[in-house]
């Protein structure tokens, strides 16, 4: 089973509504939420875990989980409210203003966290859900315990604008990088963390951390992963974009799907990565990114309209 841990919101997406200006449709996302949403849909046994409110938004949310085959028994539902992200776009790329003070999601405490099934064999962090807290706590705690027995994945997904105290939350990214196997940045992370250094540098040195495989994407360009023996690049799938919520996300519901697929998705076999199994990956988080983008909103493709893509399973 793979785990996500991190933020489930409702994404505000603008309408036009002719001459009466724009209304904003209720979609549910967040970052992690729509990994997990991706896998279950690709057929991987999937879970969520994460605060979740009880009002109208939050039964979108479990409702949605459960439309995708997404376990959601490991959800801590509360009365406080859900997390709205109300999106702009500017040539198809979006811009997120968050209101989240108070939330289920954010008062995700240690003390709510549940026992984890044992059959969790991966779990994937990331996002906003690291910024605040205590959720942010909660989730490094659950990385923490985990690490010795489950194959970990990161995605920062950096939000510059929802950062109050960077400092603290530079050092917690710096602990979770080093208990990480799985390591997913951005062009646009990669500077904010990084600044104006060679990723192949950084990439090492996080590998010399204990890192199994570091991956950089780059949008429509394509994606490049580092291992310790391994350097791989692989092109996107040219395709109209819609939009690009969502992409990164599902990106790295295919790359871990690709993982699973090959057997590598475990403790024992993620730092023993061939460069086939690098292909398969990339090329399976590409395809599933792709026909994310092609549509409006994070609506991750299910495992059919991936094998009449001619996406490799």
């Amino acid at each position: 089973m793979i785990l996500c841990c991190g933020e489930a919101l409702i994404d505000m997406l603008p309408r036009g509504i002719g001459s009466n200006g724009t209304a904003f449709l209720p979609v549910a996302g967040g970052a992690v939420f729509n990994t997990a949403i991706a896998l279950g849909r690709l057929g991987e046994r999937a879970a969520f875990l994460s605060g979740i409110s009880s009002d109208l938004f939050g039964e979108i949310l479990m409702e949605t989980l459960v439309a995708s085959r997404v376990d959601a028994s490991l959800c801590v539902r509360s009365p406080f409210p859900t997390t709205l992200a109300f999106v702009q776009f500017a040539n198809g790329d979006a811009s997120y203003t968050f209101y989240d003070e108070n939330t289920a999601g954010r008062r995700l405490s240690e003390a709510d966290l549940p026992k984890l099934p044992d059959e969790v064999a991966a779990i994937h962090f990331g996002a906003i859900s690291l910024i605040p807290e205590p959720c942010g706590s909660a989730y490094e705690s659950v990385m923490r315990r985990a690490q010795a027995h489950c194959v970990v994945s990161l995605d920062p997904n950096i939000r510059p604008g929802f950062i109050n105290d960077e400092i603290a939350y530079r050092e917690r990214l710096r602990r979770m990088i080093g208990m990480s196997d799985i390591i997913k940045v951005s062009e646009e992370d990669f500077l904010w963390l990084e600044g104006d250094v060679a990723f192949e540098m950084v990439a090492r040195r996080w590998i010399d951390g204990g890192a199994a495989v570091v991956i950089l994407t780059r949008g429509a360009e394509g994606a490049t992963a580092i291992t310790r023996d391994h350097r791989l690049f692989a092109k996107s799938e040219a395709i109209t974009v819609v939009d690009t919520i969502g992409a990164g996300d599902t990106f790295n519901a295919g790359f871990l799907a690709g993982l699973r697929e090959r057997g590598r998705l475990t403790k024992d076999q993620i730092h023993n990565l061939s460069q086939d199994d690098l292909h398969h990956a990339l090329a399976l988080g590409n395809g599933v990114a792709a026909i994310t983008v092609s549509r409006a909103g994070a609506n991750p493709p299910w495992r059919h309209e991936i094998m009449a893509a001619c996406v490799p399973l």
